[in-house]
């Protein structure tokens, strides 16, 4: 039996045809209803300051450390040295434990950033104020039992 090119397109069609009412509508689509209580809105969680730990050594009172600087730069930004440390002091750190860079270079320009540091434990919390940004370290005292290097400012107000 020999089938022609235009039969096979007609029995197609055909078959086409046949097979397209099989085929079910798509059900439409549910619509969401507004309900008259209003949904609720998830507590967030309270922020919890971190706190001094006196007995602690660094890695337990860094938190704290960039708690109170970072606290103070996004109120002042880079500040001067003295405020930063009366800032730490009054936060708990003890002055006699601190280092801090001068505000003003050499030359007697603005400095680009102030390093503070606060000995405790053996070793060294270290915070930077910079033109953009706070930053803070964790380092080992120095050979010489300071934690900044060169000559600082003194401590003594």
């Amino acid at each position: 039996m020999r089938r022609t090119l235009g039969g096979t397109l007609a029995a197609g069609a055909a078959i086409a045809v046949l097979l397209a009412g099989c085929v079910q509508e798509p059900e439409p689509m549910p619509v969401p209803t507004v309900s008259g209580s209003p949904s609720a809105t998830p507590t967030p969680e309270p922020t919890r300051i971190p706190e001094l730990h006196p007995e602690g050594g660094a890695a337990a009172n860094h938190q704290f450390f960039d708690y109170v600087n970072s606290t103070y730069y996004n109120g002042v930004g880079r500040g001067s040295g003295s405020e930063i440390v009366q800032n730490l002091a009054n936060n708990g750190f003890n002055k006699a434990d601190m280092e801090v860079t001068f505000d003003d270079t050499a030359i007697g320009i603005p400095a680009d950033s102030i390093v503070v540091s606060v000995r405790i434990k053996g070793e060294c919390l270290l915070g930077q104020f910079g033109p953009i940004r706070y930053t803070s370290t964790i380092a080992p005292v120095l050979g010489t039992g300071r934690c900044l290097v060169g000559v600082t400012r003194p401590i003594d107000w």
